[in-house]
């Protein structure tokens, strides 16, 4: 454990970082010609402790990939010139444990040839981070410290015959290569028309036959763009989630508060300076204030550059923005005995591609709140091979929410689960107070004619979230879903899909929660809470 003055609390866990902050501050230089030795802001320090971070049961290190999403203008690609650096020459590799119990490393080049990279997919993107890499070391003590060491404008020369090189070729002539260190840049514009997609796989690739690190560093990403940076994003998610079989992804974001407003100085003033933390030493925010009130600015992408937030794709159905601003994170949670309503979308295994997932969401009549009782998705990597939805799994979940919960509505999407919902309704039928049709308590169908009345729920849970009347309990499954669908045209008005067919990004959960929801309007509307929140009379004739 060591201390770094200004951090908020001292660094408990085992980590490399301290010696690589060390080297940082003794061989490279200030950018941006400001002179004199390097110096990182407490921000940057805490990144790297955790970027370095060390499982001293297997001597290895925790992170094997990086996503560091920031502000235009918070310094992301001098941090990524500053790790490729330190990558390539620190004493970064986990070498056990010194007389006095201190974790203590040693240097790529004690294993072998090393060899760095910093990469984009346009010259001009790949100069942000290499100019400033070249600046650090050219006007560093590293220089003098490192003997054979030699900068140039387009490779800088490692001793040992190591080299650092700008990548902006194809996919194709960068396969091959076994980098210690990728720096992948502005990987939000990272796309498979640009050749974005392959470029990542082939580089990510490369620096996994020796056991290398890659680092993004994007501003935040459009959601539905589809980019790397999104790629990499919803990866993480899955890791937190608990869907993804590897931990090995650091995520590191700083954004402003959801409720942030553009046209209000104090608000706005406020954001900023949560968005940008330590940055703000460097950045004018009232010229940012003056950019963003700019008519020529796009609203979206200011919040996007600016903020740092998720903005809508252009044809998103709710934005971050408008959905994060109803998570009721204070909000009692779903308690045993609770009057709800269910809503439930199910799949079954695809032929081709990712099967769709199957979500069962709740939604408590006294508060509208959405709660998220499970989910089941395709697994990642081989894990998805072959994977098929555990219906006796899901059909348990169901009839245990009926034990748990009282259950006065359930609407579900009875496509391919006919026979479950048949079940459903033959057992539980007969105790909900609201029922999806005359004839089939439970089965509300979202195919044919029924989308005529999926549209107007669709535009009554939009309206719930727009007028923040709508509580969700910030499950990032179901956050995730509602951010994946996209608005679609109907003879019926705008109902909601995926962004193509295919897309591997799923919107199962946002149609579950509607569901849930609308079962919850039309429970309302019927009188049943009232009904229910009533003093039970005794029938019991009392004689005197």
């Amino acid at each position: 454990m060591g201390a770094f003055p200004g951090l908020e609390s001292p660094v408990e866990f085992p980590t490399l970082g301290w010696g690589v902050i060390d080297w940082l501050e003794s061989n490279l230089a200030m950018m941006d010609g400001k002179g004199g030795p390097l110096r990182l802001t407490n921000e940057q320090a805490l990144i790297i402790l955790h970027l370095y971070r060390v499982d001293l049961e297997s001597m290895r290190r925790i992170y094997r990939r990086a996503l560091i999403s920031t502000a235009k203008g918070w310094g992301s690609s001098p941090v990524l010139a500053m790790l490729v650096a330190a990558e390539c020459m620190a004493d970064v590799i986990p070498d056990g444990l010194d007389a006095g119990g201190n974790l203590v490393g040693r240097p790529w080049s004690s294993k072998r040839t090393v060899y760095g990279q910093l990469a984009a997919v346009s010259e001009r993107q790949t100069g942000n981070a290499w100019n400033v890499l070249l600046e650090m070391m050219g006007e560093g003590p590293v220089m003098d410290n490192y003997p054979g060491l030699e900068v140039f404008d387009a490779h800088v020369r490692l001793p040992g015959n190591g080299r650092i090189l700008p990548i902006t070729s194809s996919a194709g002539s960068a396969e091959g290569e076994k980098p210690v260190i990728v720096g992948l840049d502005q990987t939000e514009a990272w796309k498979s028309n640009n050749g974005g997609h392959q470029l990542a796989a082939v580089l990510r690739r490369n620096a996994g036959k020796v056991g290398g690190l890659t680092v993004e560093t994007p501003n935040a990403h459009v959601p539905g763009d589809d980019s790397v940076a999104e790629r990499t994003f919803i990866d993480y998610q899955k890791i937190q989630e608990g869907k993804s079989r590897t931990k090995g992804i650091l995520h590191v974001y700083r954004e402003a508060p959801p409720d942030t407003d553009l046209s209000d100085p104090v608000s706005l003033r406020k954001g900023l300076e949560i968005a940008y933390g330590d940055a703000v030493a460097w950045n004018d925010l009232d010229r940012i204030m003056e950019e963003i009130w700019d008519t020529s600015t796009d609203p979206d992408d200011a919040r996007r550059y600016y903020l740092s937030q998720l903005t809508q794709a252009t044809d998103a159905w709710i934005s971050q923005t408008e959905w994060m601003s109803c998570h009721d994170k204070g909000g009692p949670p779903l308690a045993d005995g609770d009057i709800i309503t269910l809503g439930f979308d199910g799949s079954r295994k695809r032929m081709k591609g990712v099967t769709d997932a199957t979500a069962l969401h709740a939604c408590r009549l006294s508060d509208g709140k959405i709660f998220e009782i499970e989910t089941w998705e395709q697994p990642e990597g081989p894990d998805g091979d072959d994977w098929e939805v555990p219906l006796p799994l899901v059909d348990l979940t169901v009839r245990d929410s009926f034990e748990r919960y009282k259950v006065v509505g359930f609407f579900a999407d009875p496509a391919r689960w006919e026979s479950y919902i048949d079940t459903w309704e033959a057992d539980f039928g007969k105790s909900l107070r609201v029922k999806a049709s005359p004839n089939h308590p439970i089965a509300y169908w979202l195919t044919g004619s029924g989308i005529a009345k999926f549209v107007p729920a669709l535009r009554r849970f939009q309206d719930a979230v727009l007028d923040g009347e709508l509580k969700h309990d910030g499950s990032r499954v179901t956050t995730r879903h509602v951010l994946n669908a996209r608005r679609r045209s109907t003879r019926y008005g705008i109902s909601i899909a995926k962004a193509t067919p295919d897309s591997p990004n799923k919107i199962d959960g946002a149609i579950s929660a509607t569901l849930a929801y609308e079962c919850r309007n039309q429970s309302i509307a019927a009188g049943v809470l009232a009904d229910e929140q009533k003093p039970i009379r005794s029938r019991r004739l009392h004689r005197f």
